[in-house]
Order: structure tokens, then sequence, then C-alpha cells
């Protein structure tokens, strides 16, 4: 019966290919059944992925190359399983067995780190090539590292290590390392220690010291590790400068300034008197402003072409100084919401305007907006009795100015502020919108779609406008990139207004944005099925209490199980909601609930296309990397950031996205969540904007507080920057921003 069955499992696929697999007719001798049978299994947990087992892999919204996939990992390796079998060099049934097993690795590997979103599932057609290269090379006794050096990392990581018996196996090692390297410097420390004693070490140190200083820190004092005696045999001045830092008393307070102290503008010894020696004598004030002097001096350095090593990347000067904002000045004017101003912005008060600035721009994602728009007037006040916003920014250089307009129109304080230039306003605009192309990620871009809709009637024509004049220039430059972008950009803004008639999906081919049907999110069996994320925390648990009065037993059925809750509704149209329990965050207990309740999920075919996040801005990188490929609506707390976006559409690339500027409040996500699971029940198509007046209407009567919060929140049809990134994917283009 198992023999019969490999001869029907390739003939069933067939009609998806031009031409069915010569193992439509091999023998498989019964000892070696159960290493095609497990092939087969792999075959299938990749068909699944999406839903159910058919015979097409549909991995996203992409015919083509959903049919490119199907035929790899159906037609290819059955292909290769058939290969095999009749090839005679492979002359043993060991030998045969050892190859069905290497092809079995690939392919439990592709799954896993495809089900993970560590790689594409459109790699593998490349992949599948690239193996039966090295399965022949491998046979013939010839070496594979030539091929290995041609493939693309994800393939070779894959490949590589499954051909340890070949003679090219220690080369071919050696040079997937590299490629990791090349996509992954701030990584190159951790990883660098079994590559210690090759040629090129020395090499990449200096690559990760230029990438991120700070990771070389630890390493430089483990003296008796591979990667510490690595770093000290180095003979650079700057790694020797690390070296010598790594001894110092709270080194990493002292990295920031690492090019200053190489150079010798600043000294250890004037760094420490704010710095300290401990958390005691520790001067957060004066080491804030210090980090804001440096950023300014060194933006200056990099308007010149010259890149100081210290500014960017994990904890360099940037994002230190975006941690220390958030630290000792967001942090608490958000926690003293409910004091007066002279309690709550105490902090703030000795901050110069400059330092205000980079403040403001730091809590991009944290800033309450009452928190904002105090800060705002502090900024403007600071700035003196006759305010110069363009000397501001001159005396900044300039640094970060597209992302301190976009917050600036975001919070309606953007006409206030170019009040302050009547004379260079239009130019100071023009330069918003201006050189989109020249960056290496899409985040200016997305900052300028994100302001649009915040922006009076006679700015936005500015910034068509200007979008226009850049459209223009980008043809005659030959910029395929400018014009795709500006072009995306015009129009999705002309679509933002009814009477231009601009359909999104006809003229970009995304999904429809200002409505959703229901049928768009049903499954099969025309079931809304919802998973909700909770986190085992204090607010967690307060959460999911409140959560629970939302699903009276007249309209919903409610069932506990050992680690999530099931609600199901009983009137209406049939709407399906799990959420796991909020288990004790300390012990990971609750990862543990989200990990078997998205097994049972897929186990019992059950695809979520709604997504809520309830927790803490810390949390949500957990629930972004849990996201279902089907996604359709999410709604995440404190996702407004370019990062966290892009990540988002990554993940769900056709996903409506309700968030909030700050950590989601009980009341207000009650109101939003009961106002979709409502929409759901009935059945009726979703429409964005009316669904938000009805919220705006309800919110007029509540507390100023809520009211507050509520504003922080944005509907799916005014987060352009969500717009924009799916349609520059949809149109090919992310990997070239990213």
């Amino acid at each position: 019966m198992r023999l019969l069955r490999y001869i029907i499992i390739p003939l069933f696929f067939a009609p998806y290919f031009a031409s069915a697999s010569a193992s439509d007719t091999t023998n498989i001798p019964f000892s070696r059944i159960i290493f095609h049978e497990k092939i087969i299994d792999e075959q299938k947990r990749a068909d699944k992925i999406d839903g159910k087992i058919d015979g097409l892999i549909k991995a996203g919204s992409n015919e083509e190359v959903n049919l490119q996939i199907t035929d790899a990992l159906y037609r290819k390796v059955n292909a290769l399983r058939n290969e095999i079998e009749i090839n005679k060099t492979i002359s043993t049934n060991n030998d045969k067995v050892r190859y069905l097993r290497y092809l079995e690795q690939m392919m439990v590997t592709f799954v896993k780190q495809w089900k993970s979103h560590e790689i594409l599932p459109s790699i593998a057609p490349a992949l599948l090539d690239n193996f039966r290269d090295l399965m022949i090379a491998n046979i013939n006794g010839e070496n594979m590292a030539q091929l290995v050096k041609k493939a693309s990392y994800e393939v070779a990581a894959i490949n590589t290590p499954i051909f340890t018996d070949n003679p090219g196996y220690k080369e071919s090692r050696n040079d997937v390392f590299l490629k990791f390297c090349t996509l992954y410097p701030e990584k190159i420390m951790a990883n660098i220690g079994p590559f210690a004693d090759e040629p090129f070490a020395d090499s990449l140190v200096i690559v990760a010291f230029t990438k991120n200083p700070s990771q070389l820190y630890s390493y430089a004092q483990s003296t008796g590790s591979r990667q510490g005696r690595l770093i000290r045999r180095i003979n650079d001045d700057r790694i020797k400068a690390v070296v010598q830092l790594s001894s110092q008393n709270r080194a990493l307070f002292y990295f920031p300034f690492l090019d200053d102290l190489i150079s010798g503008k600043q000294s250890i010894e004037s760094i420490s008197k704010v710095v300290g020696t401990s958390n005691d004598n520790y001067d957060s004030l004066g080491y804030f402003k210090l980090l804001v002097k440096t950023e300014i001096d060194y933006q200056g350095r990099l308007i010149k072409g010259d890149t100081p090593i210290a500014m960017l990347d994990v904890n360099g000067l940037q994002d230190i100084l975006n941690q220390r904002a958030i630290q000792h000045f967001v942090t608490p004017v958000n926690e003293l919401h409910d004091y007066g101003p002279s309690i709550r912005f105490k902090a703030i008060m000795p901050l110069t305007a400059q330092e205000l600035y980079y403040m403001m721009i730091a809590g991009e994602n944290e800033l309450f907006t009452s928190s904002y728009k105090f800060i705002f007037d502090r900024f403007m006040q600071k700035m003196g009795p006759n305010p110069r916003g363009d000397s501001l920014l001159l005396s900044v250089n300039f640094d970060k100015f597209k992302k301190f307009i976009k917050m600036s129109a975001g919070y309606g304080k953007l006409d206030e502020f170019l009040r302050t230039m009547p004379e260079n306003a239009q130019t100071l605009m023009q330069a918003f919108v201006a050189k989109l192309e020249t960056t290496g990620t899409l985040e200016d871009a997305v900052d300028v779609a994100d302001s649009y809709g915040s922006v009076n009637p006679t700015v936005q024509k500015s910034m068509l406008q200007n979008i226009e004049w850049n459209i223009e220039r980008c043809k005659r430059e030959n910029n395929d990139r400018g014009v795709k972008i500006y072009s995306l950009l015009r129009t999705i803004f002309l679509s933002a207004d009814p009477a231009n008639n601009v359909d999104l999906s006809k003229e970009i081919g995304i999904p429809p944005v200002y409505t959703v049907d229901h049928n768009y999110i049903t499954d099969e069996q025309g079931r809304v099925v919802e998973l909700v994320f909770f986190y085992g925390d204090e607010d967690g648990r307060i959460s999911f209490a409140s959560y629970m009065t939302s699903f009276p037993k007249s309209q919903w059925d409610v069932v506990y199980k050992k680690e999530w809750v099931e609600i199901k509704s009983n009137k209406g149209k049939p709407v399906w909601i799990f959420a796991n329990l909020p288990l004790d965050n300390n012990l990971g207990k609750d990862s543990e609930a989200q990990e078997k309740l998205r097994g049972y999920l897929e186990a019992n075919n059950l695809r979520p296309s709604v997504v809520i996040h309830r927790g803490h801005s810390y949390h949500l990188p957990f629930t972004i990397k849990q996201l279902p490929e089907d996604s359709k609506i999410i709604m995440l707390g404190s996702c407004g950031g370019y990062n966290n976006l892009k990540d988002i559409l990554t993940y769900a690339p056709d996903a409506h996205i309700i968030s909030t500027k700050q950590l989601g409040t009980t009341n207000v996500n009650k109101y939003i969540i009961d106002a979709l699971d409502n929409s759901f029940v009935s059945g009726k198509t979703i429409d964005w904007k009316q669904m938000w007046d009805g919220l705006e209407n309800s919110f007029s009567r509540a507390s100023r507080q809520e009211r507050e919060t509520f504003e922080d929140y944005i509907p799916p049809q005014k987060n352009l920057g969500a717009l924009f990134i799916k349609a520059y994917t949809k149109l090919g283009g992310m990997d070239d921003a990213l």
C-alpha cells in the first residue's frame, strides 16, 4: 500500500506543472520508503502553512511567486527523490538513505525557518536548485565552495551545514559566515568565536567596531575568551581605545563620546564629572546635556561626509541619547499625568530649546498628547521672546528635522512652528519633501506620508506641488526609485480626498483601505477568527479582567482552558475569539500560553484574521513576531514608529492597522474592541470613517483623560505611512529600502 502511495502522490500534483516527475514510475525498495515518507511529510507541512493541504502553496498575494514555490517544493523535491533512487553513482542503500536524509534535513530547516519568519518562502526555487548542485558535486567528490559562494546567504546557510563531508566544507562554512557578517555586522562579535583564528577575523572586528563600537566592550573585558584574545591582538588605535575603555568603570556611559576621546576633544576625566562612579553621584541632567552637545557636533561632521563611528547603531550616541531622553524626561512626565504642571514637568524645566527638541524626537512613540503639547509650548518659550524656528534648526544642523516636522504636524503644532519663520516656511516644507529617494530606508517618506493628513489644506496643496516637482526631477535624473516613491505619495495623498475619486485598489493593487468587507475577514466556514495576546504583568491581568466583561452570556459562550479562553458568539455571524491567559510573566508562562494557543489554532486549521495586542510597548516585538500572515485587522499599541510598521507589514502585508501613540488604556481599548466585535457579529462591511466618527462622538462625552487618550489612536484610513509601505512593497520595492 505504501509503494502505491508513492506512485499516486506526484501524479496528484502534476496538473500544476508542465510535466510529472519521473518518480511516477520509479520503484522504491521497502527499506527506503520511510525516508521518502519523511520528506513527503515536510512537503505537507509546507503546504499546510497557508491553512490547507491542496497541492498549492500560498505564501502571499503574488500568484506567480506562489506557483514557483509550489513547483520547487513539490516537483523539484520529487525530482530529487527520484534522482537519488536512479543515480547509479549512489550505489549502496546507505548512500541513498544518506542523501534522502540530506533532502529531508533541507526541507525541515526550510519549513521551520519559514514558519518562524527567519526567511522568505520565495527562496524555495533557488534553495532547491542550489541543493541539487551541491548534491551532484558531493556525489562526484567535487569541491562545493564556488557553488556556495554564488548562493545567497539564506540559501547557503540552509544547505552548507548538510554537506559536512564535502572537501570544500570548511571553505564554504567560512563563506557563509562572511555572508552573515555582511548582513548582520552588529552580530559579528557574538558569532566570531569559532572563526577567531581565520585570516579574515581581524578585519571583521574592525567592521564590527565601525558599526557598533560598544559591542566590543564586554568581549574586551573577557581576556580569556577567544573574542577577547582576538580583540587585544589587533594593532589599531581605535580598537586599542576600546580595550582601554573596557577597563573603565561604567564604560558604556563613555562610548557615545568615543570619537572625541580618540581625537582628544574630550577626556575620560571631563566626562566622568557627569557620569559619576555609581547611580548615587550620576548627573542625569548634565549627562543628557553633554549627549545633545555631542550629537550636534557629530551631525555637523556627518553633513560634511565624515561619519562618527560612535554616532549610530546600538549603544551609539543617538541610541543612548534616545534612551536617556525617555528614561529621564519622557517617562516621568507621562507617569505624572494626573499631577499639575509644576510637578509633572519639573524634570524638563532646566532643558534648553535644543535639548527639548531632541527630547521630543526621542519620545516619538512614547509621549502622550498632553505631554507633547506642554513640552512643545515650553520649547517655543525657551527660544525667546521672538522665536525663530529656522535659527533653531540651523543650530542643530537640521538634525532629524523631518521627524520633528512630522511630529509637529501630527500633534497640530506645525502651523505654530512655521509662523516663526514666515519667509522660510515654504523653503522648509520643500526640504521636508525633498530627496526622499537618497536615504537608506523609507522612513523619511513614511514621515511625509503620515504628516499629510494632519496639516491644513494650504500646506497639503504645497506638499502636493512639491511632490509633483520631485517626480519631474527624478524623471530627469532617471531615478526610478525616486519616481516610484513620489508617485506613490501623490496617489495616496489624492486618495485621501473622496472628491478625487482615486481607487487605491485599482491604482496600486492593494486591498481597500477605507472599508473592510465581512467576507474578506472570514475563513472558509464563514467565521471571523480573532487572536488576542495578553502578557502576565500587573497591567496585563487588569486588562484581561476588563476585557472579559465585554462578553455577556446572552451573546457569547465563554470556555476557559488551562492556558487560554475561547469566546464564541451565539447570535449573529460566527465570531470565534481566542485569548491567552495573562499567566506569570516573570516565569515566562504567558509566552508559553501564547505558543501553545498558536499551536492549537494551527492544528485545528483556525487562521486568525483579527489580532489584538494588549500590553506595554516592550511586549510589542513579541506580538509582532507571532502575527499570522492572514491578519487583516490588527490593533496594536505604541506602533506608530517606522520600524514597527515595517515589521508588522512584513509579517501581515494586507493588514488594516489601528495604532496608538501611547499605551492603550483599558476603557479606550474596550470601546474600540467592542465596536469591532459588534461589526463582526453583524456581518456588515466596516467603514472605518463611520466607525471612528461614532467613537469620537462617544468620547466627546467622556472625561478629559479618556478624550486625550483616544486622540492618540490612529485609525487605518489615517495611517498613511502604513499605506505607503504597503503600496511600495506591493510594487516590489521594499528590498531596496531595508
